[in-house]
């Protein structure tokens, strides 16, 4: 039986990925006729109040991929100058969890961001120049860039379209909803072939 916590996936009417959002705002999203096509499978069968004029119960069938009309939001993410923003949550899953020094996994409590090259020697906090780094390789390679502190980086640090962001913040991720979210990423994403590589 699938959780009342389980996340829709909400995209524009183009198909490109937008948020994930709560069975209500989904609900309210079918009651204001805003849902343009589904895709995926029902998820919920929501059942709301009786009509005074027919007698009959009011039913919204909740799919786990919507699709609404209006949202402009999705031109600008996925404009090739648009970089979603940067947080740990997102950095260390993009990442998995990994410390990209001394490649050992970590759970959260116990990893930082890194800044490849400090902020003090003119670095800046962008997708580009951070990393998922143990709190012992942090501190290791201290105010220093990884050449100077001899230690080699295991990957290199990549900006997430809006369609890999999207994955990103997701916590429990349908099968449907991945394989929609896949074909959204680019040719050579490294999450792409990381999903391929990982066993199903």
């Amino acid at each position: 039986m699938i959780s009342l916590q389980q996340p829709i996936l909400r995209t524009d009417v183009s198909g490109m990925p937008l948020e994930w959002m709560t069975y209500q705002v989904a609900v309210r999203l079918y009651h204001l006729d805003q849902v343009a096509y589904t895709c995926g499978h029902t998820l919920y069968r929501v059942h709301g109040g009786y009509s005074a004029r027919t007698g009959l119960r009011s039913v919204v069938d909740v799919n786990s991929i919507i699709a609404t009309a209006g949202a402009m939001q999705a031109s600008l993410k996925d404009h090739a100058a648009y970089r979603p923003p940067l947080n740990n949550a997102t950095l260390f899953r993009r990442d998995d969890h990994l410390c990209l020094y001394c490649g050992e996994r970590r759970p959260v409590r116990e990893l930082s961001r890194d800044h490849i090259k400090p902020i003090s020697r003119g670095g800046i906090d962008t997708w580009t120049n951070v990393v998922t780094a143990c709190k012992r390789c942090n501190n290791l390679k201290g105010n220093r860039t990884p050449e100077q502190a001899g230690m080699q980086l295991l990957a290199v640090p990549f900006a997430p379209t809006h369609a890999e962001y999207v994955y990103l913040q997701g916590r429990r991720i349908l099968a449907d909803q991945m394989a929609f979210l896949r074909a959204h990423f680019p040719r050579r994403s490294p999450l792409r072939e990381r999903l391929a590589a990982s066993p199903s």
